[in-house]
């Protein structure tokens, strides 16, 4: 996810990710100096809405690299933000993780974050997906594609986002409700490609086209989609690699039934943008108390040990270029991403959702 346009420098084989993991630290300068480099280690306190097994495996890692004791509290998005708003100068907070770009701008935006400099994280993560001034970093990402029905569907009846809104499609999309954020940072993408008029001719055309009420989470609508409910449906990449990879030979049974197409690939201007790419990541709260030791967190977090827990345990796509994903998220092949810094999809949040509503995606 370099911004380069392509997923192509991650098409290695897996037996050489000892070589590549070198090179990572080579490049990276081997990642951020542990703490008896850094001097007395003490505690961070990380406010975090992402609720995956992954990340109590990163804390444990963090832990054993730096010295530094890891304090968390969890929670939904929202309440997260409310509540480090009502702590204010008093709040314990040190980092704050929240998944999609269009909740880290929402926290931005409550002015809970601080803007940090870090070389390393400079350096580390692609343009696009850290905040312009550095209020937080993604740390790894998700592509949003289109999960198409194999019996029903060839890959050559797909092209673009925009196709989706498409008569022919009619009685046979399925996707999230307009409220949750990745529909609305998918809209805020299309609205800085198209503009707000064919933005919400857009909507109208998704809203037209579904098979039923939206309804549940990405899991569901693949389900939907093997069960012969819709013929095609939107989600994130992860969670139909959490399918593949499952011990339930029902998920797999999914999973067979149902392939993956990478939207907006080619064509000119808009249209040839390549598919949307959304984040989780994290920013150092805006009264930090252990302000260095959040700096550190989230340079290990950007690092190629943590990396690749992101990329084998979540299925994730790892935001350092030099690592390789997983063998089933490899095997989905090359695709073009769009390069428009997730800042701008977080910004347009507000305006996007106003445009959903209006046409009737519920």
């Amino acid at each position: 996810m370099s911004g380069l346009g392509t997923f192509g420098r991650r098409g290695l084989a897996r037996g050489a990710l000892g070589l590549m993991v070198g090179g990572a630290l080579l490049a990276l300068g081997a990642g951020p100096a542990p703490a008896s480099a850094q001097g007395a280690a003490g505690e961070v306190n990380i406010y975090s809405s992402r609720h995956y097994d992954t990340d109590q495996t990163l804390y444990k890692a963090f832990e054993e690299k730096t010295g530094i004791k890891v304090n968390l509290i969890e929670g939904k998005d929202d309440e997260l933000i409310e509540r480090l708003k009502a702590e204010g100068r008093n709040s314990p907070a040190d980092v704050v993780i929240a998944v999609d770009a269009g909740r880290l701008w929402r926290a931005q935006e409550a002015g809970i974050l601080q803007p940090v400099e870090s070389a390393y994280l400079t350096q580390a993560i692609p343009v696009n997906l850290r905040e312009p001034a550095g209020h937080w970093f993604g740390l790894s990402t998700r592509a949003r594609v289109i999960i198409y029905n194999k019996d029903r569907v060839k890959p050559a009846d797909l092209s673009s986002y925009e196709d989706l809104a498409d008569p022919k499609w009619k009685g046979r999309l399925l996707t999230r409700s307009s409220t949750n954020i990745y529909s609305q940072s998918l809209t805020g993408s299309v609205l800085a490609a198209l503009g707000p008029d064919q933005t919400e001719t857009w909507a109208r055309g998704i809203a037209a086209n579904l098979a039923r009420p939206p309804q549940g989470g990405d899991t569901d609508q693949i389900r939907a989609v093997a069960a012969g409910e819709g013929d095609i449906a939107i989600s994130n990449t992860y969670y139909l690699g959490r399918l593949m990879n499952s011990t339930k030979p029902e998920d797999k049974v999914v999973a067979e039934k149902v392939g993956v197409f990478f939207p907006n690939q080619s064509g000119e201007g808009a249209v040839g943008r390549g598919t949307h790419v959304n984040l989780s990541g994290a920013g150092v709260a805006a009264n930090a108390p252990n302000k260095a030791n959040a700096v550190k967190f989230i340079e290990f977090m950007a690092g190629p040990e943590a990396q690749k827990i992101f990329a084998d345990v979540n299925i994730e796509y790892p935001v350092v270029d030099v690592l390789a994903p997983h063998p089933t998220v490899a095997a989905w092949g090359e695709f073009k991403t769009d390069s428009l810094n997730a800042a701008v999809f977080g910004k347009n949040n507000a305006e996007a959702l106003k445009i959903m509503d209006r046409a009737g995606w519920k």
